[in-house]
């Protein structure tokens, strides 16, 4: 796996943290989780723009996006603040295997 995928993975995984974030900071309303959501953003948006020098623009957002909505849905579900359906953690499958088959081809 080149420098460009480890960068692009890591950059969607922070694209998780700084959605987390915003929702902790309560519409930047508290100041710790608003510093990271910005830390985060700037740092995930870096990755995704260095991701996407030898990356198709659309395979790198839609593998940047992927893998932050999974983490995103996943950890709101570790932590109960959306509920866990059958058809919810189905479809977050397939996501995952829609992000795999991106990298498969490319």
């Amino acid at each position: 796996m080149s420098f460009a995928w480890i960068l692009l993975v890591l950059s969607g995984m922070l694209e998780a943290v700084w959605a987390t974030a915003l929702d902790a900071s309560r519409g930047f309303k508290r100041l710790w989780p608003s510093v990271l959501f910005v830390v985060s953003y700037l740092a995930s948006m870096a990755g995704l723009a260095w991701a996407m020098r030898e990356i198709p623009v659309g395979t790198a957002y839609a593998v940047w996006v992927g893998i932050g909505a999974v983490l995103t849905a996943a950890w709101a579900l570790i932590t109960r603040k959306d509920r866990a359906t059958v058809l919810r953690v189905v479809l977050l499958i397939g996501l995952i295997g829609c992000v795999v088959g991106l990298k498969a081809v490319s």
